[in-house]
């Protein structure tokens, strides 16, 4: 039996890593990816000690640093977790079974979709959820990018490098994003902001050709880039109690603890990072939970 699994490993789940690396604890990181969607981002401008920096770039350095510790990786997704005496008992999706003390989730959100027509019948032809995947293909051609918060800018600004045209459309009357990254979109001539206005429909025959926004004009783009947030990543936790908000983030103290005792939370997937998702506190989240674990464990042994 483990002391700790993590369950995740993006930026929270990384650094909870390097801190139960630290304090000996006999733990295992459990995901199928490493880094966390972190590597999608376009341009990072706000972690300290790095003045501008790919996403990608970064996620690797998380991911080499936690490496060199030789933490145990075991490349495979949670599927279940139960309890059992003394702990928990985790079925892993290469049909593993893992037990252990204690868990930290971090795993995180996924993207929101727009739930339009068109969305589903045209992803992979036209609709990305990701700029720096997928906006090479669109060089030289007109793309649309729906949302109002930093990705949405982020991913214009990117976009704006490699498109003719760069349709930035919101719903809402001003932007959440950054100012800085508003300050950008504003100064960058090939990017056109339409507010005040939903997407109804994504249009095309064997690839998108255009949108139908909710006045009825209809936009001709090659591509959209939705950016429009993201939802927690909780059905893991269904069936063990776990109490969350409205919206599906778990509901965690000042020490990152859950209501089921031996469970802490960490990053996207909690109430605390819902209202800042940025890397920072994932990070900051990660060492936390680990901290405040390895005091609960050292306290019973």
């Amino acid at each position: 039996m483990y002391d700790l699994i993590i369950i995740g490993a993006g930026p929270a789940g990384l650094s909870a890593a390097i801190y139960a690396s630290r304090y000996k604890i006999n733990f295992i990181v459990l995901s199928s990816t490493l880094g966390g969607y972190v590597s999608e981002a376009h341009l990072i401008e706000n972690w300290l000690g790095e003045k501008s920096i790919t996403g990608k770039e970064l996620s690797k350095k998380f991911v080499d640093h936690v490496e060199e510790l030789d933490v145990n990786f075991k490349k495979s997704d949670a599927n279940k977790i139960e309890k059992i005496n003394n702990g928990f008992r985790v079925f892993a999706s290469d049909d593993t079974i893992i037990d252990t003390r204690s868990i930290i989730l971090a795993t995180g959100s996924e993207r929101s979709k727009l739930n339009v027509k068109g969305e589903k019948e045209f992803l992979g032809k036209g609709v990305s959820y990701c700029a720096t995947c997928d906006g090479f293909f669109f060089r030289k051609k007109n793309v649309a990018v729906i949302g109002g918060g930093d990705a949405a800018l982020t991913a214009a600004l990117y976009l704006a490098d490699l498109a003719e045209k760069v349709y930035l459309i919101h719903r809402g009357d001003s932007f959440r994003a950054n100012k800085a990254w508003q300050e950008k979109v504003k100064k960058t001539t090939n990017i056109e902001v339409i507010m005040n206005i939903d997407i109804k429909e994504i249009m095309g025959d064997k690839i998108v050709k255009k949108v139908l926004l909710s006045d009825k004009r209809e936009i001709a783009v090659n591509g959209v880039f939705i950016e429009i947030g993201s939802t927690p990543i909780n059905e893991l936790i269904q069936n063990i109690g776990i109490e969350t908000d409205e919206k599906g983030y778990i509901i965690v103290d000042g020490t990152q603890a859950t209501n089921i005792k031996n469970v802490w939370a960490a990053g996207d997937i909690t109430t605390a990072s819902s209202k800042l998702k940025q890397i920072v506190t994932a990070a900051s989240e990660g060492a936390v939970a680990t901290y405040n674990c390895y005091l609960d464990l050292k306290k019973n042994k």
